[in-house]
């Protein structure tokens, strides 16, 4: 069976989606210290207003509503100065109290005077304050509530200050502190079970024996599903032995939400993988795409399952294509790439039946006056090319039926590095029109 990207992209959505174990889990409440990239998991309402009283939004000179009459300029005594954080007194008319920025609206003022606006435009020093008669200010005209800012104006007690949803970064949080909240409630980590396979595949740090490599797609698919906001909980490798395999899975539960391999879905004889799940519900097919078109999909004992195929590039394609969006769209975290178009800097072949995802560079254009970049692709299309993986900075699109592109064709990118939030996966074996010209 052969699927489009498309049709795998919400075949993956599906799948993660309905997953009850991460749907029903409770909140964590955590400090709002340790809260930023999470998402908000309930309304959340003001227990106060904000600001909580009507306070000075200059510093200057608060004025009783019994002297706004018009009469131009006000000569009025100087009363004692309210600074921020203090109770004032009562204001009493014909008097003017010098006032700070944020500090409380005295009792009967009803406007304040930019201090730059008074006559001498600054304040007495602080001994002329105790009580001194014929000490006088002269200000002009002001009109009722100017430079006050009212307590409710940004934010109503009891009104909704964050939506269930949100992505809590600084000024999210700093809004839930000035609100007087010290803790939130956020949606848990979506769990993964992260496993390698292959008889091939030995651990960093180890001396590499004859015929064995590496084991890069733990740490490849591990940072990546971190970068997504997943907590990872990874499988030690597991060898080309499916009786070992099916026993690594027995008593999973519901203690992770998916479960992901890469490596051993193939045609090959030793395909560990199909091999171990071969009475499952799990589907091994073809998606119409290069790098990574050997795909699994199904669940395991009611845990949704996804494998990945065993190149490194071509597992890396497989998560941002498929994974990375579906889990923006299930967690509320940003899990879109930017997609943008580029011109190819050369000619490029691509199969007519696949969707092609090449590596490139892009160099953005548009502080030389142009409006569109330019990509330049890096190595081949090969799924062992690691190297050129790490020196690219952009995914290049080459949609199912493209065939032969010639350099300076827009081609749609996705920029690495750059995620915004989207409700649905990009799609982009179709981008629009307007897209690429």
């Amino acid at each position: 069976m052969t699927r489009s990207v498309e049709e795998h992209q919400q075949a993956v959505l599906g799948l993660l989606r309905y997953s009850s174990a991460f749907a029903d889990a409770a909140p964590e409440i955590l400090p709002l210290a340790t809260a930023r990239g999470r998402v908000l998991a309930e309304d959340l309402l003001s227990p106060v207003n904000l600001p909580p009283f009507d306070n000075s939004q200059m510093d200057g000179y608060a004025v009783h509503g019994d002297d706004l009459d018009g009469s131009a300029p006000l000569y009025l005594a100087v009363a004692p100065p309210v600074p921020a954080g203090a109770e004032p007194v009562a204001l009493e008319p014909g008097h003017a109290a010098p006032i700070m920025t944020g500090a409380m609206i005295p009792e009967g003022a009803a406007a304040v005077v930019p201090i730059e606006n008074a006559v001498p435009s600054q304040f007495p020093t602080t001994g002329q304050y105790c009580g001194e008669e014929g000490l006088t200010v002269e200000l002009p005209v002001a009109q009722a509530g100017s430079f006050i800012r009212r307590a409710g104006s940004d934010l109503e007690a009891g009104s909704v200050a964050l939506v269930a949803g949100t992505l809590l970064g600084p000024s999210q949080l700093g809004l839930l502190a000035a609100c007087g909240l010290a803790t939130v409630p956020v949606r848990p980590r979506f769990r993964v079970l992260l496993l390698s396979t292959g008889d091939e595949v030995q651990e960093p740090g180890t001396e590499l024996a004859p015929g064995r490599i590496f084991d890069a797609n733990t740490t490849l698919l591990t940072t990546a599903l971190e970068e997504a906001g997943a907590h990872v909980q990874r499988h030690s490798v597991v060898a080309d032995n499916p009786e070992e395999l099916r026993g690594a899975l027995q008593n999973i539960g519901g203690q992770v939400n998916l479960i992901l391999s890469t490596g051993g879905i193939s045609q090959g004889a030793y395909e560990v993988v199909k091999q171990a799940l071969a009475d499952s519900s799990v589907e091994f097919l073809s998606v119409a795409m290069q790098p990574g078109g050997p795909q699994a999909i199904g669940t395991i004992n009611g845990v949704p399952f996804l494998g990945f195929p065993g190149n490194p590039v071509s597992a890396l394609v497989s998560f941002e294509m498929f994974l990375r969006p579906a889990l923006g769209t299930v967690t509320g975290l940003p899990g879109n790439r930017v997609c943008l178009p580029a011109r190819l800097t050369e000619d490029v072949q691509s199969p007519e039946g696949k969707h092609q995802v090449r590596r490139g560079l892009y160099t953005d254009r548009s502080g030389q006056g142009e409006g569109i970049g330019d990509v330049t692709l890096l190595g081949g299309p090969g799924s062992h090319l690691l190297h050129a993986l790490a020196a690219s900075n952009a995914l290049v699109h080459l949609p199912a039926g493209t065939g032969t592109v010639e350099a300076g064709t827009p081609v749609a990118v996705w920029l690495l590095g750059e995620l915004r939030q989207g409700a649905q996966p990009l799609h982009p074996g179709n981008p629009t029109r307007e897209a690429l010209t």
